[in-house]
């Protein structure tokens, strides 16, 4: 039996982060919030002091700025100095107390793979997303030297009831879905359930440090979820996205769509981690049925 501990997490209202926090606690962890709002039971992110890690044996972050809207050149800034920010001040606060740090990333870690898969032993890759995931995990890293147990978690698209998923299904209910460019390029997909559990998983567990892909074990084509999605809805999908469209309405952004990235679990496989939505049909399915 895991031992429970009191663990600070930054990003606690976002999707994933407000999951973990539930499945922390009902596990029987004490959750300690972090809030850049000064929010009545949170501790702040921005103080004079710094943040404020005490009692704490273990800290999560998922902070940072959504990737969703326009990219313009002040949303980029955003995108990257929220991110790097926030977990150099983590990494700052760190102390002996904490036995563990994890830290969210993202699969753009690898830029387009095309049809290469790729597990955590690849090299980063590049684009804007891949810079970004670069310096977000160099931040972390810092925490190393520090003696603490450090895990990167390389995040996919993550389904479920709310998130990316709060457009896209309402698209589908309607009939409005299809797939996007020519729907060969490949998905990471991992439900918010599977991405909270993995990131306690990796508190929990001595083992897990490093690189860790939070992705499903089977990878699956734009075409392929574009189907699955719709037979989870029971609607058709008839309404393809044309490559040159979403470049031209989203410019950066579309490379959130149209990127191949084909990521592979692969220490979270060879650890054992057990997914509760392993395949795209019982994933999308949950997601439909608002869990």
């Amino acid at each position: 039996m895991a031992e429970k501990l009191r663990i600070g997490v930054l990003g606690a209202t976002g999707y994933v982060g407000s999951r973990f926090c539930a499945l922390a606690e009902k596990a029987g962890h004490a959750v300690v919030p972090f809030s850049r709002r000064g929010s009545a039971g949170f501790r702040p992110v921005e103080s004079a002091g710094g943040l404020d890690f005490s009692g704490l044996g273990a800290v999560v972050n998922f902070a940072g700025e959504p990737i969703l809207g326009l990219w313009t050149a002040a949303k980029r800034r955003e995108i990257l100095r929220s991110r790097v920010e926030t977990t150099r001040k983590a990494v700052e606060a760190l102390g002996p107390q904490q036995r563990v740090f994890v830290n969210a990333s993202a699969v753009g870690f690898y830029g387009d793979t095309g049809e290469n898969a790729v597990d955590e032993s690849a090299p980063a890759g590049t684009g804007f997303l891949a810079e970004v995931c670069r310096a977000w995990e160099a931040a972390a890293l810092a925490a190393e030297p520090k003696g603490v147990r450090t895990a990167r978690l390389r995040i996919g698209f993550v389904t479920g009831p709310g998130g990316a998923m709060g457009f896209v299904l309402p698209l589908f209910r309607l009939g409005l879905g299809g797939r996007l460019g020519n729907g060969r390029q490949w998905m990471s997909c991992i439900h918010v359930d599977d991405a909270a559990a993995m990131a306690l998983w990796a508190v929990e567990n001595e083992s897990v440090q490093g690189a860790v892909n939070a992705v499903g074990p089977e990878p699956v084509r734009n075409l392929d979820f574009t189907r699955e999605l719709a037979a989870a809805v029971r609607r058709p999908a008839f309404f393809p996205a044309p490559a040159f469209a979403l470049r031209l309405a989203l410019g950066g952004l579309s490379h959130v769509m149209l990127d191949s990235i084909r990521a592979l679990p692969g220490v979270a496989s060879k650890l054992g981690f057990g997914f509760r939505y392993p395949d795209l049909r019982t994933n999308l399915q949950a997601a439909a049925a608002g869990r």
